[in-house]
């Protein structure tokens, strides 16, 4: 779902992952559906956000407006890379970015090459290791351009 966002701000959003939870109540179960959204300008500025909502759309409107208060600016080189090499471990992921030459495109997998497309990061190369939980993945992503 891209171009969530509205027209105007220029900010894409992409659905990093949906799944639907339910809760035992008194009267019976009651279903929700949990979101995670990932939103980018293709400038350096990037957010992921977790909500939950009784309907889909309720859902990613609430995590869009999350990532974007909650965004963060990458450092991109004039060659569309990171500026140095980057690995972190956040929960049981490990992340491990490098910078890459001009022409090599996105080589990462996953919710990694969505995130760095919405950064606007051109040359790339990743590994995530450890761990192939979409929303942790984007977490440790996010916490490795923080530090």
């Amino acid at each position: 779902m891209r171009g969530a966002g509205t027209p105007d701000d220029g900010i894409n959003s992409v659905i990093l992952d949906l799944a639907r939870v339910t809760r035992v109540q008194k009267g019976g179960k009651r279903l929700r559906f949990r979101i995670c959204v990932g939103i980018g300008d293709k400038k350096g500025k990037v957010g992921i956000a977790l909500a939950k909502g009784a309907d889909v759309q309720i859902a990613v409107e609430k995590a869009t407006r999350k990532a974007k208060k909650d965004a963060i600016t990458l450092r991109i080189t004039e060659n569309g890379t990171i500026p140095h090499i980057i690995d972190i471990s956040f929960k049981a992921a490990r992340i491990l970015l490098k910078p890459a030459p001009p022409g090599t495109g996105i080589k990462a997998g996953g919710v990694i090459r969505t995130l760095c497309d919405l950064a606007g990061i051109q040359n790339i190369t990743a590994k995530m290791l450890g761990n192939n939980n979409k929303i942790t993945n984007a977490q440790a992503f996010i916490r490795g351009f923080q530090k």
